[in-house]
């Protein structure tokens, strides 16, 4: 490897300077992690990194993610120097409405960012799925001769990444996976927003990362010395059987007067600030977003090199597709976010005439007749594996080839008990562009990864979560384990899907509008008891979201639910006709974000005007006011008992459902016109 020269350490202090212009032209910001990372940011991208500007998608491009987010300006100034699609302009629009460089990183917004990170942590569990997914590619495409895919990938983050406890939990299993494919390069500047971190973090993170299984390094002097950080990165680089964490000892802000304190940790430097800034650096200090044209040239050299590179690939991969044809038309498909043709005739099929089976059941049933099929479906459990029935027969776990338990081309993943890290871990996964990862573990304890849900929802990736033990039907586990806000919390996140299907047809519906929205994450909560196969479902019906599952003429009410609470919603209408002379239609409603999509004639046909309704599910009803005129369900904690005992508890009934349609129908009897809750929502809307 060439010496670095006086040009490389004017890139260095082009980066700091343009952190420094942006923050302060924003007036919002933080501009010390990246004038404290720069140099390593410029050794990695200089000398390190492949990778090309002019198709940011390139699939063995190497991967970056900034865990510490809120340096973005970093990011976006290497971007920019590199020749990405962001302008000086852009650099300018820092932090402002509508900019492609917004306030942290965010992969759809920005070309060249391959994940949204922000909250702390999420960044490094991140690069753990993306070092995951490169694995898993490359066991399953490369072949002698042809090494396709061997990128690696690179985290940058920061003390409060190291403290938070989903990146333990992916650092943990990463070491177990023994990830050699993934570097990871701390700041280590010794501060956060309170001050210095001897107040709260004085562990050694190098041996617990040793305990982990990770290989260490240390660079004592990140601020100056460009040979050792370049030294350190080579010889992570040449360790293949473990992921690398480098410590790199910096100093926060620097060449600020307020370096090394946390004073310019998150606010913009002052104007006399940067103007010492820029002098000492050999900047006109009366010139902002300033980029001598050498730091262009030096930089626009390696993104040539990348172009080049890339080229070479396209060669093999053109000589692969004559050799492999089917692997290569499948990478390609893949890497276009479709699935195969012809996938969706292995969703099973039901009717009323077989037998009742859980939905968690329904779902296993549905992984085992398209794992074949979707040879992308890759995931697993947290531990919970019996129990989420995430497993399809025959399936091959991913592990190291050296333990024997597994290999990286096995499609089953063993997350352990980390959730948080395992939904951080899949959003990488997702954003890789090879796989379609899916995640097990009780619906309860999704709100633990709740974190990394908001970051799929966002990131607008392809995520499915397997749900189970959807309610207080999971029974005697009790109050601690029976959700009943969580479905309220995740309808709420935009850009989340969220499904509760009550049969296999229901269940068969879900997957494959999970598996065909390519943007959007998707929830299954799948029930422990068992369900009936329902008259009236079908696949076409429940892919609308919502859907008339019993229809009468003359209906007194329409009674709406979700899931196992359907199936008594059916019990109910025979419970009102026989004893109260009361007619009521049902509708099933899977899935609230799907059926809110369909056009609104469709949905006043299934919610029509004239006729009152109650929703029925044994969760918070918040949410449910946009779709019933009144409300049936659980607004406290559950109850430890055989499942059925605690439906009875709660009236969740037929005799307890029709004694509210009653009620209903006697609070709206005297109402004229009554308007359908869709109507209604509609003219909140206007």
């Amino acid at each position: 490897m060439s010496s670095f020269t006086e040009t490389d350490q004017l890139a260095v202090n082009t980066i700091r300077v343009l952190a420094a212009d942006a923050t302060a032209h924003a007036n919002s910001g933080h501009p010390g992690a990246p004038m404290g990372m720069a140099p390593v940011a410029h050794v990695l991208f200089n000398r390190f990194m492949n990778f090309n500007p002019k198709n940011p998608k390139w699939l063995n491009r190497d991967r970056f993610v900034l865990s510490n987010g809120h340096g973005c300006m970093l990011q976006y100034a290497i971007l920019h120097l590199y020749g990405y699609a962001l302008s000086i302009d852009d650099l300018k629009a820092f932090r402002h409405i509508d900019s492609i460089t917004p306030g942290h990183p965010e992969a759809h917004d920005t070309p060249g960012i391959e994940v949204t990170t922000g909250p702390l942590g999420q960044g490094i569990s991140n690069a753990v799925g993306l070092a995951m997914a490169q694995a898993h590619t490359a066991a399953v495409f490369n072949k002698p001769g042809y090494d396709l895919v061997n990128n690696y990938t690179y985290c940058f983050l920061g003390d409060g990444c190291l403290m938070e406890g989903v990146s333990a939990e992916a650092s943990s299993l990463a070491g177990h996976l023994q990830l050699g494919n993934l570097i990871a390069i701390w700041d280590d500047n010794k501060i956060t927003i309170d001050g210095d971190t001897n107040q709260a973090f004085t562990e050694d993170v190098l041996k617990r990362y040793e305990a982990y299984g990770w290989h260490v390094l240390t660079v004592e002097d990140g601020d100056h010395d460009l040979n050792k950080i370049a030294d350190a990165i080579q010889k992570a680089k040449e360790v293949t059987d473990k992921p690398t964490l480098i410590q790199l000892k910096t100093t926060i802000g620097f060449g600020s007067k307020a370096q090394g304190t946390h004073g310019v940790h998150g606010s913009p430097l002052k104007a006399d600030d940067i103007k010492q800034l820029k002098e000492k650096f050999g900047f006109n200090p009366e010139e902002s977003f300033a980029v001598p044209q050498e730091v262009y040239d030096l930089c626009h050299k390696v993104s040539a090199k990348g172009a080049a590179k890339e080229e070479e690939w396209n060669q093999l991969f053109a000589k692969y597709a004559e050799e492999y044809k089917a692997e290569h038309d499948d990478l390609v498909r893949r890497q276009k976010g479709d699935l195969p043709e012809g996938w969706e005739k292995n969703l099973p099929v039901y009717t009323p005439a077989d037998s009742a089976v859980a939905s968690r059941k329904l779902s296993e049933t549905v992984l085992n007749k398209i794992f074949e099929a979707v040879p992308e479906l890759v995931g697993g459990s947290a531990d919970l594996t019996g129990s989420n029935l995430t497993r399809w027969k025959g399936a091959i776990d991913f592990q190291p080839p050296s333990t024997g338990l597994g290999t990286y081309a096995g499609r089953y993943i063993r997350f352990g008990v980390r959730e948080h890290g395992m939904g951080a871990i899949l959003n990488g996964m997702a954003a890789y562009g090879t796989i379609i990862p899916y995640g097990g573990t009780f619906l309860n304890f999704v709100s633990y990864a709740a974190g990394a849900v908001r970051l799929s929802a966002l990131s607008q990736v392809r995520v499915i979560w397997v749900a189970t033990h959807d309610s207080i039907g999971l029974g005697e586990d009790g109050p601690t384990h029976q959700p009943i806000e969580v479905l309220a919390h995740f309808r709420a996140l935009p850009n989340c899907m969220v499904w509760r299907p009550a049969d296999g047809n229901e269940t068969s519906a879900a997957y494959y509008v999970a598996l065909t929205s390519k943007h959007t994450p998707s929830i299954l909560a799948l029930s422990r008891q068992n369900l009936p196969q329902l008259e009236g479902s079908t696949i076409e019906k429940a892919i609308k979201g919502g859907y008339v599952l019993h229809e009468v003429e003359g209906a007194d009410i329409t009674l709406i639910s979700t899931g196992s609470e359907v199936c008594i919603a059916i019990d109910a209408v025979k419970e009102l006709k026989e004893k109260h002379n009361i007619k009521a239609r049902v509708v099933s409603m899977p899935c609230m974000e799907v059926f809110d999509a369909q056009p609104k004639d469709y949905r006043l046909s299934v919610l029509p005007d004239g006729i009152p309704s109650l929703s029925i599910e044994v969760m918070s009803t918040m949410g449910w006011e946009k779709y019933s005129h009144e409300q049936f369900g659980l607004n406290r904690f559950g109850a430890s008992g055989a499942y059925l005992d605690v439906y009875k508890k709660f009236e969740f009934t037929p005799e307890g459902i029709a004694k509210r349609a009653i009620a209903t129908i006697d609070f709206w009897k005297p109402v004229q016109n009554i308007r359908s809750p869709i109507n209604r929502a509609f003219e909140q809307l206007i």
